[in-house]
């Protein structure tokens, strides 16, 4: 059997790597000298340097996204008897985070131009017991600051950003973690900033939570041998702080080519919009940093569309993802929260449309028309068929 072969892939780490693997190799050196494999000197660096670059005074770097969530909850004092809006259109992890702490969760629906939290929805949803909101920098933009701000002030909650997709992305003035009184983000290979395996950070203004965060990442203790609460064992890898730290001077850059490659994929593909291939919406300009590149398939196309749009671009050898294909309310584990089909309809309706397309810094503009070329061909058969029904 012949091995298919990948013409575009999804994601090309290569291609950012390749050109810093100098830096790169320094880095890892650096740590394999000193030898100060946990907690070393690149961790203290780049949680500076980091938090610095977005918008914050604090940064503590953790073992994953997920931790950075869960662990700032803690460290933001949310927990059992407390309820956090977030929204039903997000990865998992943001449930998980809340879940962990023993919080309520509260979903509420996605505005379908954009696919961020529905702030009217989530309006509706406050209670006495409601402490906190988490709005999902998704797809690498940011929710509308000045509206977060206004919404936290009328109903008197805390804003924590899940910002895992959105590493300095900004929108009226402010950076991705800088709005809220604590933001968490993610590290894995494939984000904008990615490391070499898991990592996470959170960034914060607040002395005492950023302090809280330090000791809850290293079992609870204030110093060595004396736990003052219950912690856990999630630190970020000196190693892998140092990759990071290697990567952030050139991440403004991969950020502005990934916001020149979306404005390409927008014209290559506007005469598409009457077969109903409509980018998701950009309210943020070049604050956008699209960590992903995503499309709605419309019902002006038939329901199984989307199936066989994605299984002829992987014909083609043009690898696509689907971000995310069941909300956070219809996954199996989690079907003791209640919440039932039909809650969420534009989330359950945004889950059937979406395709994420090939987007990192590097893909040529060539790359760029053969996706939309394979695309248009595609749509233009399924016209036809439809034509002939």
């Amino acid at each position: 059997m012949n091995k298919m072969v990948v013409r575009v892939p999804f994601v090309d780490l290569n291609l950012q790597h390749q050109p810093i693997q100098n830096q790169l190799e320094q880095a890892i050196n650096s740590v394999l000298h000193r030898g100060d494999f946990v907690l070393g000197k690149a961790v203290a660096d780049f949680e500076t340097a980091f938090a610095t670059a977005s918008g914050a005074d604090y940064g503590v770097g953790v073992a994953s996204g997920t931790d950075a969530i869960a662990l700032g909850l803690q460290a933001c004092n949310i927990g059992v008897g407390d309820e956090v809006i977030l929204p039903a259109n997000t990865f998992v992890a943001t449930l998980i985070g809340v879940l962990r702490v023993g919080a309520k969760p509260i979903l509420v629906d996605c505005d379908p131009q954009t696919a961020l939290i529905d702030l009217a929805a989530a309006a509706k949803v406050v209670t006495s017991h409601t402490k906190a909101i988490i709005p999902v920098h998704l797809y690498g933009q940011m929710v509308s600051p000045k509206q977060l701000l206004d919404f936290a002030a009328t109903h008197k909650l805390l804003i924590f950003e899940d910002a895992a997709q959105a590493h300095l992305a900004e929108r009226e003035g402010y950076r991705a973690g800088s709005v809220g009184i604590a933001a968490a983000f993610s590290f894995y290979p494939s984000k904008n900033l990615g490391a070499f395996g898991d990592g996470g950070m959170l960034i914060t203004k607040d002395p005492e939570i950023a302090q809280k965060m330090v000791r809850l990442r290293n079992y609870g203790a204030a110093q060595k041998y004396v736990h003052i609460e219950s912690g856990t064992n999630s630190r970020l890898d000196t190693l892998q702080a140092a990759i990071l730290l290697a990567k952030l001077p050139h991440l403004q850059q991969w950020n502005g080519d990934r916001n020149s490659i979306a404005q390409q994929y927008d014209t290559e593909l506007a005469s598409l919009a009457s077969a109903g291939i409509i980018p998701i919406e950009n309210q943020s300009g070049t604050g956008h940093v699209y960590h992903l590149y995503v499309i709605k398939i419309d019902d002006i196309s038939s329901p199984e569309c989307r199936q066989q749009i994605q299984d002829k671009l992987t014909a083609a050898g043009i690898q696509t993802g689907i971000h995310y294909p069941i909300p956070c309310h219809l996954q199996p584990a989690f079907t003791y929260l209640g919440y039932q089909p039909g809650d969420f309809p534009q989330s359950e309706k945004l889950a059937k449309q979406i395709l994420s397309l090939p987007m990192y810094p590097g893909l040529s503009s060539s790359q760029i028309k053969e996706v939309v070329a394979e695309i248009t061909s595609i749509m233009s058969g399924e016209q036809q068929q439809l034509l002939s029904v």
